[in-house]
């Protein structure tokens, strides 16, 4: 019998289309009847023998891509029933498992199955067609069973996103009907929420507020930060605290609540005022909003100040800008500038904006803005933007 590590009466270098199979059998007659039965049922597999979970293990490990399925022996010198399975499946979870054991032992199939082997075969039941056949539905199960395991995982990431936009996207609070706002999130690349979040509130004495951030970094911990700073700025506004207090009580906020100190937000604040005739803005380390009139342009960024949580007690500085007649005013958030241009190592950035702005086919007749440029922007980029988008235009007068 030739020793562990080859395949007795097997077939040469086997097809590349052919099933890697590790055999893990400690009887060298149960062994070589295995390899047997696959060479009977003319089974294109390539199949290892090894004695042990230890050397199984070792197996998996080195040729870790190599092996679509594991023929396991319940009763092994070093792990015994349901402990080999899930050392196995600990170190290869992405292989289909087909558990092997004797007649008195056929319940212990029964309770691998239940622990996460796709299938049991009993010794001595077993011909070559029947075991060829096995390993083939092994592997469709577990494909299946991954496939699953993803589709939930997309679900449950679908249903926790959209929990976090309700919080980083909500609905404005506007009196005014001159009033239009047009909100758009889009997340970036893997669909995996980011800390954009706005707010436009418009309060009692008819002064509009509309807050553009972005928490730096992907994920849950980000999105939710930004929904907590979302949250306490619309709070701290209906509460009517003062208006250069907001900024530094959102930043005592982050401060609180971040995982790291490494953890900031940029932020841009528009404060437009009851007549509508102008707009004071403050920007933490954000790009200025533009404001798209007969030729559209970037509002002043000469006083941007540093990211909230960057330097902490910092006083940052705002600039009012004049708006007349009918007007349109878009904040962005950076991942609208930052994708590439066609395929080069060219960013789109702001003047690439402008240039997206003055093409559009809605621009001229005020009509929605924001998805255009999002789509356009990805289109130059070649595919999904890798990170964020979020988008604001809120406009008044007849244009709105």
């Amino acid at each position: 019998m030739p020793p562990p590590g080859t395949a007795p009466g097997a077939p040469g270098p086997a097809d590349p289309s052919g099933t890697g199979v590790l055999l893990v059998e400690d009887d060298e007659g149960d062994a070589f009847l295995v390899q047997e039965l696959l060479l009977e049922a003319s089974a294109q597999v390539e199949i290892r023998w090894v004695r042990s979970v230890s050397a199984a293990l070792e197996a998996l490990e080195a040729g870790r891509g190599s092996y679509d399925c594991v023929l396991l022996d319940l009763g092994l010198p070093d792990a015994e029933g349901l402990v080999a399975l899930r050392r196995v499946l600990e170190r290869v979870p992405e292989a289909a498992v087909l558990v092997l054991t004797g007649l008195a032992d056929e319940h212990r199939g029964a309770e691998a199955v239940a622990a996460g082997a796709q299938d049991y075969l009993v010794k001595g039941q077993v011909d070559g067609q029947l075991l060829a056949r096995s390993i083939r539905y092994a592997l469709e199960r577990k494909r299946a069973e991954e496939q699953l395991r993803r589709l939930y995982a997309t679900e449950l990431r679908a249903a926790e996103n959209a929990r976090l936009e309700r919080g980083l996207l909500p609905k404005p609070l506007l009196r005014d009907r001159r009033l239009e706002v047009e909100p758009r999130y889009r997340p970036g690349r893997g669909a995996v929420l980011g800390g954009d979040f706005y707010d436009v509130v418009e309060t009692e004495d008819g002064t509009l507020l509309v807050l553009l951030g972005d928490v730096a970094g992907h994920g849950p911990d980000e999105a939710a930060l930004g929904v907590c700073l979302r949250i306490a700025w619309r709070a701290l506004v209906l509460a009517g605290i003062e208006r250069d207090r907001l900024l530094p009580c959102l930043e005592d906020v982050l401060v609180q609540e971040r995982a790291s100190e490494e953890v900031f937000a940029t932020l841009c604040l528009l404060v437009v005022a009851p007549d509508r005739r102008s707009a004071r803005i403050v920007l933490a380390g954000h790009p200025a909003p533009l404001l798209l009139g007969a030729e559209p342009v970037q509002l002043p960024d000469d006083l941007v100040g540093p990211a909230l949580g960057v330097l902490p007690g910092v006083v940052w500085g705002s600039r009012t800008v004049q708006l007349e007649g009918a007007w349109r005013v878009m904040a962005f958030s950076d991942g609208l500038v930052e994708g590439h241009v066609d395929g080069g190592p060219d960013r789109l950035g702001v003047d690439g904006l402008l240039d997206l702005v003055r093409a559009s086919d809605v621009y001229d007749r005020s009509g929605p803005l924001a998805d255009e440029l999002i789509q356009r922007a990805q289109d130059l980029h070649g595919g999904e933007l890798d990170d964020d988008v979020a988008v604001v235009v809120v406009g008044f007068g007849p244009a709105a």
